[in-house]
Parts: C-alpha cells; structure tokens; sequence
C-alpha cells in the first residue's frame, strides 16, 4: 500500500476534475450500474498514469459528448474497489492505469495499460473521445 501523503495529489488530479472516488466494491457496483455512462479510471503512481492516462482522461471531457458519470479507483490503494473495477472488466486483464467505459451497466470500450504507455494524452483522449462520440 502507497503512503497516503503520495498518493493524495494524484488522486487529487482526477476528483478536483470532477471524478467520483470510489473506495468499496458496493460503490464501484452502483456506479457501474447507474443509468447513462459512466466513465472508470484505474488510476496509478505509475509515470505513464501521470504524464498520459490522468491528462488524457481529463482532456477528452473536453467534448460535445461525455459520460454522464466519472468515477475513479487507486490501484494499490483502493484494493476492494479496484478488485470489483477489474471484475467488470473483464474479459480483458487487470492493469493500470487503465480507462474504462460502461454503459447501462455493460462494458463498451477499454483502454488496457499498453494502449496507454507510450501514447500521449492527446491520443488518449482522442480515443476517448470517439467512444464517447459512440456510446454516450
């Protein structure tokens, strides 16, 4: 577990943005299944987090279409929450950071930890963006 003096600013980077923390499996099961969309962000003291993942997250909120709700779990923090984040999600592994998108309660787009490392939050959110241009 991460030293909470650590972690607080990059769990700060997404909730002054205006996502949800999410600290329990029950949170994470409502949230997922609220009516609308609702937009999940493993987040990470990983770099790639920091420099892609969070930035990108943030800009693609930066469209016409958006979800309707924007949550957020911390890996290596949040472990119940971040467990239920990840059964959701599946079929695909558990990573983080990664970007994940429902809707009515269905998984319908994910950004896994390799389609983030090494992309810049400009491409991130421009995928982002699309998906929310389909799904929201």
């Amino acid at each position: 577990m991460y030293p909470a003096e650590i972690v607080k600013p990059m769990r700060e980077d997404l909730s002054l943005f205006g996502f949800k923390e999410l600290f329990t499996a029950d949170e994470v099961h409502a949230a997922i299944d609220q009516e609308g969309t609702v937009l999940v962000v493993v987040n990470s003291v990983c770099g790639c987090a920091a420099a892609n993942a969070r930035p990108g997250a943030k800009m693609s909120l930066m469209n016409d279409k958006k979800p309707d709700h924007l949550t957020t779990v911390f890996a290596g923090v949040d472990f119940e929450a971040v467990d239920a984040a990840r059964a959701a999600m599946v079929p695909f592994p558990p990573s983080s950071p990664s970007i994940a998108l429902f809707k009515g309660g269905e998984l319908v787009h994910m950004l896994e930890r390799h389609h983030i490392e090494g992309r810049s939050a400009e491409m991130i959110a421009a995928n982002l963006k699309s998906a929310f241009d389909e799904f929201c």
